[in-house]
């Protein structure tokens, strides 16, 4: 492939089903089913606590800018609720989602509609979506959340720092579904029994923003704004930062996590932020391990996947001149090496290659993606 459509309703989506990349069978590493009931059993406590921490650092750091508005020493502290507003917010959107946070099924529902809201993503369109994103990832007209296409648009991703793009976009189709229409690629993943949701959240978020625009009209001041709507502008600078690590760069159309999601250490505080999704290959292979597991799972099955990026400088050092030759359409990409102790990838291949069993210990192969 050169030129890439990665529309939903696009030739390259109907190429993928032809190929059999559509709803595959996907690379997972060994665990037992011991270990894994152990990784998935889920608990209230510990998403309690970090939800409890956020949302009254939310609140401190607000309440402080109110009080010190509309002074600039208030402005770092808009900077703070910004990142925890809209950043924080994206990674709670996206565990919530899952449903893998909380044991108890409605606390996960109630973070989501609230990081959903955040975020200017309709909670039933981006559950479908994001469902879709994990069948298929990183798959050329079937992942609705590409974020680094080929080529690469680095100028939206530099926008999207500042929420330039996706949150105009967020808010552009909360008026389309307001008005009762859906979007040609919204409604191809959608099942059209939950479509009239949609449609309800948006006109319910549509009254939300219309009480906060005319709370600032009649204050003459844009501060009832600075707490709802304009942190997802900007705060969105850590989640895209953070965000655009996850696959940008590696591999497509590969149905091996290992070769098209990156694994990154991060700091304490960029952890609690993004909540733990910077063990990407962890997550897109095991989806139903909680959070505060990850690191435990990444410690068991880190023998199988490729070495993670050791900080986010180190990730980025990598990621940058892929991107800079992919402007030019070029079919480069980052092509993971996998340790002498990992299976390789599509094994059952290796096999009929070497006319006898490909195992890591005698056949130590490099992961070559076959696009």
């Amino acid at each position: 492939m050169t030129e890439r459509n990665y529309s939903m309703n696009g030739p390259d989506a109907a190429r993928a089903v032809e190929n059999g990349l559509a709803a595959a069978d996907w690379y997972h590493s060994d665990i037992s089913r011991k270990e894994m009931k152990a990784l998935m059993k889920r608990e209230d406590q510990p998403a309690i606590r970090d939800t409890i921490v956020l949302l009254g650092l939310m609140i401190l750091f607000a309440g402080l800018g109110v009080v010190l508005w509309p002074s600039w020493w208030s402005a770092p502290f808009w900077l703070v609720y910004g990142v925890l507003y809209g950043s924080a917010m994206d990674s709670r959107w996206h565990e919530c989602g899952h449903g893998t946070p909380f044991r108890t099924a409605k606390y996960n529902d109630w973070v989501y509609q609230i990081a959903s809201f955040c975020m200017v993503r309709n909670p039933v369109t981006w559950r479908w979506s994001h469902a879709r994103h994990h069948t298929d990832t990183i798959i050329v007209g079937r992942d609705p959340e590409i974020v680094a296409m080929r080529p690469p648009a680095l100028f939206r991703i530099f926008l999207n720092l500042f929420g330039l793009i996706d949150a105009m976009q967020g808010w552009k189709r909360m008026l389309l579904n307001a008005s009762g229409k859906l979007d040609p690629e919204e409604a191809s993943y959608i099942p059209e029994s939950e479509q009239s949701k949609v449609v309800t959240v948006a006109r319910t978020w549509v009254v939300i923003y219309a009480a906060v625009i005319t709370l600032a009209v009649a204050m003459q001041s844009i501060l009832p704004l600075m707490v709802i709507g304009l942190p997802r502008l900007y705060g969105a600078w850590h989640h895209v930062m953070t965000g655009v690590l996850q696959h940008a760069g590696l591999a497509e159309n590969v149905i091996d996590h290992r070769l098209n999601s990156r694994t990154v250490y991060m700091n304490p505080i960029s952890r609690f932020i993004y909540w733990n999704m910077n063990y990407h290959i962890e997550h897109h292979m095991f989806p139903m391990v909680p959070y505060h597991q990850l690191p435990k799972l990444h410690a068991m099955i880190g023998h199988d996947l490729p070495a993670p990026n050791t900080s986010i400088w180190n990730a980025y050092r990598e990621v940058l001149p892929v991107l800079r030759r992919q402007l030019a359409y070029h079919n480069d990409f980052l092509k993971r090496d996998l340790p002498p102790t990992a299976r390789p990838y599509r094994e059952d291949l290796h096999e009929a290659a070497l006319g006898e069993t490909a195992t890591a210990s005698t056949h130590p192969i490099s992961a070559v993606p076959a696009e």
